[in-house]
């Protein structure tokens, strides 16, 4: 039988938080929704050790990109693997900054943790453009690097 959607799914391990992680994301990003809620019952309960009705897995998707939320042992989220949102505008990433960051920590150079501990990269999309120019590369990193949530207007001061 064919393989029906994506073939690459990220997964997000949470203890007991991914039904409502996902709920979060999915009124954050346009083009998202819940899929399908899997949920533990008393089958392996004296294994997993959750109560009968916790989600165990939630299918969502977030601006078209499919995930999955797992409820399960304790895993903490690191740097290691963060989610990066392209931006077009500094409305964007305000925007993204804004919902994402509420409840968690700012990070440098246009990184932040969200309530959940998922690292996120919000990220304007003339960054990439701005780096590999020899002729800005250096002052624009070095502007980021002093930088919280980005500010476009100033990148593109630095570059200049």
């Amino acid at each position: 039988m064919p393989i029906k959607g994506p073939r690459v799914v990220p997964c997000l391990m949470f203890e007991d938080q991914a039904e409502q992680a996902a709920e979060f994301y999915v009124s954050v990003f346009p083009n998202s929704k819940i899929n399908a809620i899997s949920r533990y019952g008393e089958a392996g309960r004296e294994i997993h050790g959750k109560t009968p009705g916790t989600a165990l897995t939630v299918a969502f998707v977030l601006d078209g990109v499919s995930f999955t939320a797992l409820n399960g042992p304790r895993a903490e989220f690191s740097e290691a693997l963060s989610l990066q949102v392209v931006c077009e505008t500094q409305y964007e990433v305000d925007h993204y900054w804004q919902k994402l960051a509420q409840g968690g920590s700012n990070l440098q150079c246009g990184w932040l943790k969200d309530r959940y501990g998922v690292s996120w990269q919000i990220v304007p999309d003339c960054v990439e453009q701005l780096i590999a120019d020899p002729a800005s590369s250096e002052k624009v990193i070095s502007a980021i690097m002093q930088m919280e949530k980005i500010d476009i207007a100033a990148l593109q001061q630095a570059a200049k």
